[in-house]
């Protein structure tokens, strides 16, 4: 979940590094460094966010060709400058990045000690550093033949860069179970956990895959296996432009991303749907749209955000295809032995592609023989590589750590896939796929309508924001965007917030209603809808606080509500994308209000690719 950051050619590295890694700040902010080769190998780095790198930097001479960055999300030892990385072999001649977990790191660790070596961090790196240092005395090596050897006895994953002060024109890097793209300059090259710190320089990337080293000069690129076999790297040319990794005048990138979210959501459908035709492609899955349609059952994996969105694929795709879906947390699939096998299809949902328990979980399902379907955002991820087939949700780079515009993508590309599988299946009708097919349509309008509403929920934020705990309410379709709504208010506000089906509050979540209580109720028109309003009339007898995301033109429930936020009609089946926004809106507003970074909340990070 850190972000690396390397540079070698023949600009300035440091400014090069740096700005990088400010773009990577969503993957971890605890603290920050940089190592150069200036007269030796000098190391630079401090805790907290890159800024306080960047202030203590000032007062040192800081020019080199090459320089590796790093900015942490700690997993192995409290954030503090000793922890922070890069870390120096024993000689003081190496310095290493790492990003990624070394399962195995204190039988290595004792090892090295009985062996002599002092350690001066709590991390799992500076083991794994020490170890190639070890290797390569040992055995008279290069540095390259001895991180060969180190791999493969480590156990985890990792994507590493490191730097020799004997070599300085050499930068080593491999790549397992972590993302690692190399851009290709004119005589340069820059290294980083994702493009957004090459967008600027280039847009021809080579993406590492796993078990390669790559070895980096400035005008030479070498990728090899393992097993030392060469390999010829394939370069990509990069989709995004520099505009959409910035502010573009938003206070927040969380709020830029939130407005982002009419053109995200036309992009996702574009090329795709075309209502006037009646028409839906899917590419992505067309080879496998027949396995799909006679699936056993569908199993979606996912984490956190995209796992809410799965849970409302649930619902989409039971309904319009009738196959039976189970949701799962992709942290224990892989680990409770799960009975998957052929005719087995597997949904994974990611934002990054790179998320490390539906990364595992997956491949152990593909073992079994199911098919692998990849719903994720970031072209040439680890998961869009290892699917059969699948979707890209074009939302564009998110930078807002709390997932606001790639949730609405997932749900509507997830849209297309149930009904390109009811399709290929026949068990929608001619009459109802191309009603909802108009609906996609109109999603994108609908929602550049609700985010009218902006100013209107920063009032109810204003009122709620010194709240201890909010309780949010949904039911059906509704469910999954109620607990979404609570995730992000936990995210970025520090309140307490649970999410719950309406009908289970009277089953204990009751208990906590009184009148100092905000209930946020997402009570669109539905199937469910009468049954929501009785849920309403049960909080109100309890004197509770009720927050209502109701249709537009609804009568029946403003008079019962405290704050009422109207949003424009859909079906049932797509609504859950357009209300949801007032509930980014409402956690956002409350986050600012409080004075907190609502683009890095504390302890969180983007990207989260170790288990």
């Amino acid at each position: 979940m850190c972000g690396i950051v390397a540079y070698i050619g023949q600009r300035e590295a440091y400014p090069v590094v740096l700005k990088g890694l400010k773009r990577l700040e969503y993957r971890g902010y605890d603290s920050a460094g940089v190592a150069i080769i200036n007269n030796g190998l000098q190391v630079y780095k401090k805790k907290d966010k890159v800024a306080a790198l960047e202030e203590y930097a000032t007062s040192f001479d800081m020019r080199s060709p090459i320089a590796i960055g790093h900015t942490r999300w700690a997993t192995h030892g409290e954030p503090c400058d000793r922890n922070a990385h890069p870390h120096v072999s024993g000689d003081g001649k190496l310095a290493m990045v790492h990003n990624g977990i070394i399962e195995n790191y204190v039988q290595l660790k004792q090892e090295l000690i009985n062996q002599g070596h002092v350690f001066q961090s709590d991390t799992d790196t500076e083991v794994l550093l020490h170890f190639i240092e070890e290797i390569k005395k040992q055995n008279q090596c290069p540095l390259e033949e001895a991180l060969r050897i180190a791999l493969k006895r480590v156990v985890g994953a990792y994507v590493i860069v490191l730097i020799d002060a004997d070599n300085p024109d050499t930068l080593i890097a491999a790549r397992k179970g972590s993302p690692l793209v190399i851009g290709v300059g004119k005589g340069e090259h820059f290294l980083a956990s994702d493009a957004s710190p090459i967008v600027e320089y280039t847009k021809e990337v080579v993406y590492v895959n796993d078990y390669e080293i790559a070895i980096i000069k400035a005008d030479e690129l070498i990728l090899k296996n393992i097993s030392n076999e060469r390999q010829t790297p394939y370069i990509q040319k990069l989709d995004i432009e520099l505009a959409a990794i910035e502010k573009g005048g938003y206070d927040h990138f969380m709020l830029k991303e939130i407005f982002e979210q009419p053109q995200t959501i036309f992009d996702s459908l574009r090329g795709r749907l075309d209502a006037k035709k009646g028409t839906l492609t899917m590419g992505g899955i067309r080879e496998y749209a027949e396995m799909l349609s006679k699936a056993n059952r569908i199993i979606i994996v996912a984490c956190g955000t995209s796992w809410h969105a799965g849970l409302i694929a649930e619902y989409v795709i039971e309904e319009l295809c009738r196959i039976p879906v189970e949701v799962e947390y992709a942290s224990e699939f892989r680990y409770r032995n799960p009975v998957v096998g052929p005719g087995d299809v597997i949904i994974a949902v990611s934002q990054s592609g790179e998320t490390a328990d539906t990364l595992v979980a997956i491949e152990s399902a593909k073992e079994k023989g199911a098919i692998i379907l990849g719903i994720c955002n970031v072209v040439g991820s680890s998961i869009a590589r290892l699917s059969h087939a699948g979707a890209y949700t074009h939302a564009g780079p998110e930078i807002g750590v709390a997932s606001t515009k790639a949730f609405t993508a997932q749900l509507a590309v997830l849209c297309l896939v149930a009904l390109k599988i009811a399709s290929e299946k026949g068990s929608v009708s001619a009459q109802r796929f191309q009603h909802l097919l108009d609906e996609l349509e109109q999603t994108s309008d609908k929602v550049a309508t609700a985010l009218k509403l902006d100013d209107q929920v920063k009032a109810i934020a204003d009122k709620y924001k010194d709240a201890r705990d909010f309780l949010y309410l949904g039911r059906g379709y509704n469910f999954p965007v109620a607990l979404e709504g609570a995730l992000k208010l936990k995210e970025i506000s520090y309140i307490h917030a649970e999410g719950y089906p309406a009908a289970e509050m009277k089953h204990g979540p009751i208990a906590l209603v009184d009148e100092n209580l905000p209930v946020v109720i997402v009570a669109t028109k539905d199937s469910y809808y009468e049954k929501v309003v009785s849920n309403i009339q049960e909080i109100k007898a309890r004197k509770g606080k009720v927050i209502a995301i109701v249709t537009e033109g609804d009568q029946t429930i403003p008079p019962m509500a405290d704050d009422v936020i109207f949003v424009p009609s859909a079906d049932e089946i797509v609504a859950p994308i357009i209300s949801v926004i007032p509930l980014q809106l409402l956690a956002y507003h409350i986050g600012v209000l409080k004075g907190f970074d609502v683009d890095k909340p504390r302890n969180l990070a983007k990207s989260v690719t170790v288990e």
